[in-house]
């Protein structure tokens, strides 16, 4: 099929690094797998971070004026799209191109992750959350990539338009730099001066303000509660909240090493290297970096927010404590740090549990949805 793409909150060419960004050049990827012609639709940035009703209208027109264009370049061209796939889809980011394109061509419409906010009804997000739920109305296949959307949703769609598919990931470079991790290891040793025996903790994460910055701050005073204990932190990411994540990290700057941004390869052998992954996941939908550093065989140690469940096993492939519970965290931790046979342990299971997280799997199970609905006949458009 030939299918139009587009990712209202950040589409996949833009040039900051976040899980948003990776997840929508995945789902490309896997769409392409199954043997379809993607083609990016629209760039549009339609998010409204500040609940700014102009700004919301102001989109909603250009997002029309958008959808007449691609309407007549489609029909110009003779070759419209078969189905039209938004990914990211909630009421600071509506999607006010896809609804109107699939109309007026007749062709399906499907969402993957999207989410309902039933407090935002009334007040300065109005509009995108009423722009949510008209284009669930319409969608002929919602995909779930986090298990705690489903809530939400109930009501808005009818139950067989969800189709759950796991949060998934390019497995094969991590499992790659995971067979060579004596040799990454080796090579941080003699550029960073870590001591081998002490254990290796690793975070992946942009620095923002907002929830990244308190899940840093969370790590940071977990650490810095953990001194008497022997560790050293490799903190790979950048942003404008990097000044104010350095001063988290102030107690303990001596154990610290910054790696900043790098590339793909580099975070593989980086995970691959190391003994355990931290993060406290403030408000994470289910995290990227956790499916990666898994797939490097690496253990993981999580706040349980949002799906981060989904993607870690408690007990089986790491640890997971409340969401926001520095306490929690810290004994994790400590327990963590004492027991390397566990973390082995973990790690093994991580690995071995990637595979159900894999592309390949992903872009067999997209398939099936999108031909299920190219195929079907009209279902009822809501679960009332």
């Amino acid at each position: 099929m030939r299918i139009a793409f587009y990712a209202p909150l950040k589409p996949p060419g833009h040039p900051t690094a976040s899980g948003d960004r990776t997840m929508a050049r995945l789902l490309i990827a896997a769409l392409e797998r199954g043997g379809h012609e993607v083609a990016l639709a629209a760039t549009l940035r339609s998010r409204d971070g500040a609940g700014d009703r102009r700004r919301q209208e102001r989109l909603r027109q250009i997002g029309g004026r958008l959808a007449e264009r691609f309407l007549r370049r489609a029909r110009s061209a003779g070759r419209p799209p078969d189905l039209w796939f938004t990914y990211h889809l909630y009421y600071k980011a509506p999607d006010w191109i896809g609804p109107l394109v699939a109309e007026a061509l007749a062709i399906p419409y499907v969402v993957a992750e999207a989410s309902v906010a039933e407090k935002r009804r009334d007040g300065p997000w109005q509009l995108g959350h009423a722009s949510v739920l008209a284009a669930l109305r319409q969608a002929d296949a919602v995909i779930g990539l986090n298990s705690a959307d489903r809530g939400g949703l109930r009501g808005h769609i009818a139950p067989e338009r969800w189709h759950p598919i796991k949060p998934f990931i390019a497995v094969a470079p991590f499992a790659a730099a995971a067979g060579a991790r004596d040799v990454h290891r080796a090579r941080l040793v003699a550029r960073h001066a870590l001591d081998p025996a002490a254990p290796w903790l690793v975070a992946v994460a942009m620095m923002r303000p907002g929830d990244k910055l308190a899940s840093y701050r969370l790590l940071a005073v977990s650490l810095a509660a953990l001194r008497h204990l022997p560790w050293r932190l490799i903190v790979i990411g950048d942003g404008a909240a990097r000044r104010a994540v350095g001063d988290a990290f102030a107690p303990c700057a001596d154990r610290i090493v910054w790696l900043g941004l790098v590339d793909a390869a580099t975070i593989a052998t980086t995970l691959a290297a190391c003994d355990l992954f931290v993060w406290p996941a403030i408000n994470e939908a289910y995290g990227m970096a956790l499916l990666e550093a898994q797939a490097a065989g690496l253990p993981v140690l999580a706040g349980a927010s949002g799906g981060v469940a989904d993607v870690v096993a408690d007990c089986v492939t790491g640890r997971l404590t409340p969401p926001g519970d520095d306490g929690a965290f810290t004994r994790a931790l400590s327990e963590l740090l004492a027991a390397p046979m566990r973390r082995q342990a973990f790690g093994a299971a991580a690995a071995a549990r990637a595979a159900l997280h894999d592309i390949d799997p992903a872009a067999r199970n997209l398939d099936t949805v999108l031909r299920r609905v190219a195929g079907a006949r009209p279902l009822p458009r809501t679960g009332r």
